[in-house]
């Protein structure tokens, strides 16, 4: 018995009815639509303005950056300078010009 050799890839035929009588059971193509929107942003107006990214690998130094868009970019490498950028970048969200201005303006 020989095998026949396998072509690569290609488009499935039709699948065969469950009780195996042999007649081909035609899948028809159903639209699928998307809960993807052009502007996730559009609905309240809010945007980021600052990002703290933490790189912890296992055995590796930790390693935080804080940025914002105000002009802050701050690095910290190590355990306890990790920790302390962490702390920093939650009390620059109190002190940012760009934050408080924004919520001064919305009030």
């Amino acid at each position: 018995m020989s095998t026949r050799p396998n072509p690569g890839p290609h488009l499935a035929g039709p699948a065969n009815t469950p009780d195996s009588s042999g007649a081909p059971k035609v899948v028809g193509r159903e639209a699928v639509l998307s809960s993807v929107r052009s502007d996730p942003q559009a609905g309240d107006g809010r945007y980021p303005i600052a990002w703290l990214t933490i790189t912890a690998p296992r055995g590796a130094v930790p390693t935080a950056t804080s940025t914002c868009q105000c002009g802050r970019s701050l690095f910290a490498a190590g355990h306890r300078k990790a920790l302390a950028l962490i702390e920093d970048h939650a009390r620059h969200r109190d002190l940012c010009p760009l934050r408080t201005t924004e919520e001064r303006n919305a009030s």
